[in-house]
């Protein structure tokens, strides 16, 4: 069967590229042919960056608007291009050979006609979350009007408790998703979602980096094996503040282990280019191959502490979802490797000596049955 994955846009996210990755991967071993739909942001028409470009000059010049670049979209390539240096790489290997490209919901129309697709799959990752979907309607398959290709979402996410959705948004989606074949999502909350919003009954599965074995990932970092072991406290933080560090040296110190780190400030505009350059995503998982414990507010980072089996404390983040930590924590029985704040903190989390029997046993029964749903839709 030819299958379109459908997700947010891959860049230097690295959880974002491994679920991808992860899901790819799996349909492919089940002996599907399998290609990742690209669904880009909106880019500016030809004819329409001289008009753009005009605007910004009287901005700068004309009302002094200092910070307006002039070039913007010239100096983004650039930038892009020197960030992701190292985790583009891995994309381009594992992920972008098997890839469609499309910019707007026309193209993505287009594409799926003319590359005859048998299914479309939404997901994972928090497809469904407004602030970061180029476009909501397409993430419920606004672009397959008249189209018979089979509809399915798997572990899609909203990423939060809160309801973001207009409620014309919320009127369209719910009338794609009722057209939808079968319908999974990745969170607790989010079955409750599709249920109270859309009227639709879904189904709650592993994120997709779950259901690989992790000799996989041990796999991929397999050449990094003869560079030196990563020893000490991961400290994988998204969102820096000064309560986290207060965490991180408390943990550091408790366990007389030094931090280290995996990342850059890619996201930091304020820092030099050079420090926003990420790391390769094979570096990224070998950090958590080899650490002693792990510091997060990542979700992705999360699950590799589980698949690695290594102890862990997670800062929850509010800004970027909370519901996908804590459904996940509370499907292992995890709950209590949560924090919101210092204050949550103690030397008894961090000393918890975590079942990894019991959570490999719950892990391997739900890899069965988020298989088993893909399995019974694919044919």
């Amino acid at each position: 069967m030819k299958i379109g994955i459908l997700t947010l846009p891959l860049h230097t996210n690295y959880g974002g590229n491994l679920q991808a990755y992860a899901l790819m991967t799996v349909l492919k071993d089940m002996g599907h042919d399998v290609w990742l739909v690209n669904r880009q942001g909106g880019k500016i028409p030809g004819w329409r960056i001289p008009i753009e470009i005009a605007k910004r000059v009287v901005k700068k010049f004309a009302l002094g608007k200092k910070n307006v670049v002039i070039f913007a979209e010239a100096k983004a390539r650039k930038e892009y291009a020197l960030i992701s240096q190292y985790t583009q790489p891995f994309i381009n290997t594992h992920i972008q050979p098997q890839t469609k490209a499309a910019h707007t919901t026309e193209e993505l129309s287009e594409l799926v006609e003319k590359d005859k697709f048998d299914a479309i799959i939404v997901g994972s990752d928090q497809v469904w979350r407004i602030p970061y979907s180029p476009s909501i309607e397409d993430y419920f398959f606004g672009f397959l009007t008249g189209n018979k290709v089979k509809r399915i979402s798997y572990a899609a996410s909203f990423g939060t408790e809160n309801w973001e959705f207009s409620k014309e948004q919320e009127n369209n989606c719910a009338a794609l998703l009722k057209q939808f074949d079968a319908v999974s999502v990745r969170e607790a909350s989010g079955v409750e979602m599709c249920k109270k919003y859309f009227g639709v009954k879904a189904q709650h599965v592993l994120d997709p980096t779950m259901l690989l074995d992790v000799s996989k990932y041990i796999n991929l970092i397999e050449p990094l094996k003869k560079e030196k072991k990563k020893e000490g406290v991961l400290v994988y933080i998204l969102d820096e503040t000064p309560d986290k560090s207060e965490v991180i040296n408390s943990v550091s110190k408790l366990l007389g282990k030094s931090v280290f780190r995996v990342n850059a400030k890619t996201e930091d505009k304020s820092v030099s280019i050079e420090e926003r350059i990420a790391p390769p995503t094979e570096e990224w998982i070998k950090g958590f191959y080899e650490a002693d414990f792990i510091i997060t507010d990542s979700f992705h980072a999360c699950v590799f502490a589980i698949l690695f089996k290594k102890p862990f404390l997670i800062y929850g983040n509010p800004y970027r979802g909370l519901a996908r930590f804590k459904s996940l924590l509370a499907m292992f029985g995890l709950e209590d490797q949560l924090i919101l704040s210092s204050k949550d903190y103690s030397a008894e989390k961090t000393l918890k000596e975590i079942d990894w029997q019991r959570v490999h046993e719950i892990l391997n029964e739900k890899k069965k049955e988020a298989k088993t749903f893909l399995k019974t839709i694919l044919g």
